[in-house]
């Protein structure tokens, strides 16, 4: 396998889409001091990016989810840290890189609506809606692409090009 030569998606176009995003959460919570729950380790990156967009009151905290082994989902998902978080009366705002199945996302909001928060959204740099096996739908979504195995900007293939400032699709 190897990284595409030309991006699926630009770093001037993930910047400005970060920007459209951090707008839009910025209106949304203004006041309401949300918690940004990033999923690590393939959103860290534009996480970053997404907390610099905003200028309001806010916490961060992080939860690690796997579910990937090479470029296939495994069908289970494991969470590390989710009921050590404080979320009960709070705003959440749960930050991912992809919503591809949608078995780590539905796995990590469930838990999270179990312990109480005010209210809860799901914020995704990526959405792949064509390999959804459950019912889930980001309330903030940067680009939704084909099915195609992507890196780059935080997203990985066995530990590798996460640091690639575009989005790459993974070629035979």
């Amino acid at each position: 396998m190897r990284v595409s030569d030309q991006a699926l998606i630009s770093a001037a176009d993930i910047a400005a889409r970060v920007a459209e995003l951090g707008r839009a959460l910025t209106a949304e919570y203004d006041g309401r001091r949300p918690l940004l729950l990033g999923v690590l380790k393939g959103a860290s990156l534009f996480f970053a990016d997404l907390v610099r967009t905003l200028p309001i009151e806010l916490e961060i905290d992080f939860v690690q989810a796997r579910s990937y082994a090479g470029t296939r989902s495994t069908g289970s998902v494991a969470l590390s840290r989710a009921e050590d978080l404080e979320v009960s009366g709070r705003h959440v705002i749960v930050i991912e890189d992809i919503v591809d199945t949608g078995h780590t996302a539905t796995v990590l909001l469930e838990r999270l609506r179990g312990l109480g928060p005010a209210s809860l959204a799901l914020c995704t740099l990526l959405d792949k809606p064509s390999r959804r096996e459950v019912e889930i739908h980001p309330d903030y979504l940067g680009f939704t692409i084909e099915n195609h195995f992507v890196v780059g900007y935080g997203l990985d293939h066995e530990g590798l090009y996460r640091n690639l400032p575009a989005v790459h699709v993974m070629e035979e």
